[in-house]
């Protein structure tokens, strides 16, 4: 087992690149990987399960105290962001709409669970985090859908029935499931079972990335004009992202802890969520905006959390500074008190 959780910190250190390289192994081994496409769903199941193990429903009770940051990232992440995500597709893609709803799709889908390590490695409000994820989680079959049947619905068909059974099923049950363990155990689970299941989550995830990535391979392999310009318009939004959450949580005069929270998740998404909606449920021009996504997730979350570090500290000043000594009294001091 010891091997088992130096490769998830291994995994963990790497992350940035992990997605990426993932992605380039689903397209090199397209034709082995694609027959397995119908395992993704359950992977993905497995994968929201192992991460509700870490959650409570007290975290989401605190938040709730004072609700701004969370009802404030909510906006950002399922009004501003899809509205710029479709208002980008229509100037650059005006003629293609199966790309304009992929690139929808990739900013209408709910919080990456991954943004919780970013965040406590970032000393951001866990709790905030933590209820961001279960409360977009659990909204999550309602919104995603009703975003694209608002937005791009009337070009593209949808099944919107079908969505919201696949993300009860992939999503909510499994988080719900994972959640009631802990606690029921107390928040036992989650230095028991979590730490075994995490390594086995990560795995899940290069599978997941790979798999999916299979499908749109063709697109992959030829790299064009066309390529480039979806590639760069999602880069573009997707870093946007990141500075919205950082300016809404100054502008709501929020600590540290708040501002690191909702930079993160403000600017990730559970792309895997995104690929296996996008591949269950549309056509594959449809999922090359969103797989584009894994390209740049990790790296943007790096390169935000370098700023952060560098704006913020890595740690708390607490922590991180040394104390302060006394210098010792001078010998003459020493005299004239005696």
């Amino acid at each position: 087992m010891q091997v088992m959780y130096r490769f998830n910190r291994f995994i963990e250190k790497w992350m940035p690149f992990v997605t990426p390289c993932s992605l380039l192994l689903g397209v090199l081994f397209s034709t082995w990987l694609t027959s397995y496409s119908f395992l993704v769903p359950w992977i993905f199941a497995f994968m929201t399960f192992a991460g509700g193990l870490g959650s409570g429903f007290k975290d989401m009770k605190k938040v709730m105290q004072h609700p701004a940051p969370l009802l404030a990232c909510m906006l950002i992440l399922h009004i501003w962001m899809p509205l710029i995500a479709w208002g980008s597709g229509h100037l650059f893609f005006s003629s293609d709409p199966y790309t304009i709803t992929g690139i929808v799709l990739a900013f209408a889908i709910p919080t990456g669970i991954v943004s919780f390590m970013w965040v406590s490695l970032y000393q951001g409000n866990i709790a905030l985090t933590l209820s961001i994820i279960l409360v977009d989680t659990f909204l999550a079959p309602f919104v995603v859908p009703f975003t694209l049947r608002l937005l791009v619905g009337a070009n593209v068909s949808i099944d919107i029935w079908g969505m919201m059974q696949g993300l009860i099923w992939m999503v909510v049950l499994p988080s719900l499931a994972g959640m009631t363990l802990n606690h029921w155990t107390k928040g036992g689970v989650k230095t028991t079972l979590a730490p075994k299941l995490a390594p086995f989550s990560k795995i899940g995830l290069i599978l997941v990335v790979a798999i999916n990535a299979s499908v749109v391979a063709p697109n992959f392999k030829h790299i064009d004009g066309k390529f480039l310009a979806v590639a760069s318009t999602i880069l573009v939004i997707a870093a946007s992202g990141y500075v919205w959450g950082w300016l809404t949580g100054k502008r709501l005069k929020g600590d540290k802890g708040v501002i690191v929270a909702m930079t993160f998740n403000s600017g990730m998404r559970n792309i895997s969520a995104g690929a296996v909606i996008a591949a269950t449920y549309f056509p594959a021009p449809v999922v090359f905006p969103v797989m584009v996504g894994t390209l740049f997730q990790q790296i943007l979350a790096s390169t935000y959390a370098h700023f952060l570090s560098k704006t913020y500290g890595h740690r708390d000043e607490a922590v991180s500074a040394p104390a302060k000594v006394k210098p010792p009294a001078k010998p003459r001091d020493l005299a004239a008190k005696g």
